[in-house]
């Protein structure tokens, strides 16, 4: 006869492993704001880095840019593998508020990601403006995943 706490257990586990990997987004997401604030607000994109494309805009900011924006960049990047984890997470537990969070939350950093690589490019406020935004949507998400999977715990 086979025990049911075993399926319990990995459940637990997982949801334990979203938990953390939700919280990991919610604060690199803030240290994100804070950072693209500072950036938007007190650093100069070189004219060099502007209308060469938003990939290679990215680029530049992560090799040769002022160092708030490579910092802002290269944290971007662990972010976006980050949150796809938590999708991925999401996925395992098969809790659908959990996956449409999860997936709202990765299209929102990657759309934030997107949107700074345009700033990068065009120094336009709208890709600021949107960059913010969508940040703020990201981190409701991921503090979404944290207060439903803190009502979860026994």
């Amino acid at each position: 006869m086979e025990s049911n706490s075993q399926p319990r257990a990995e459940s637990t586990a997982l949801m334990e492993r979203l938990r953390r990997a939700s919280f990991g987004s919610l604060l690199a997401l803030l240290i994100q704001y804070g950072l693209g604030m500072g950036v938007s607000l007190f650093v100069n994109v070189p004219d060099a880095d502007k209308g060469r494309g938003t990939g290679e805009a990215f680029g530049k900011a992560l090799s040769s840019g002022p160092a708030a924006l490579a910092a802002h960049a290269g944290i971007g990047l662990l972010l976006i593998v980050n949150v796809i984890v938590v999708l991925v997470l999401a996925i395992r537990t098969r809790l659908p508020s959990m996956i449409i969070s999860a997936a709202v939350g990765l299209l929102c950093v990657i759309g934030a990601a997107f949107s700074g690589a345009d700033f990068v490019d065009k120094g336009m406020n709208s890709s600021s403006m949107t960059m913010a935004v969508l940040t703020g949507v990201a981190i409701a998400c991921y503090a979404v995943n944290l207060y439903v999977l803190g009502s979860r715990r026994s």
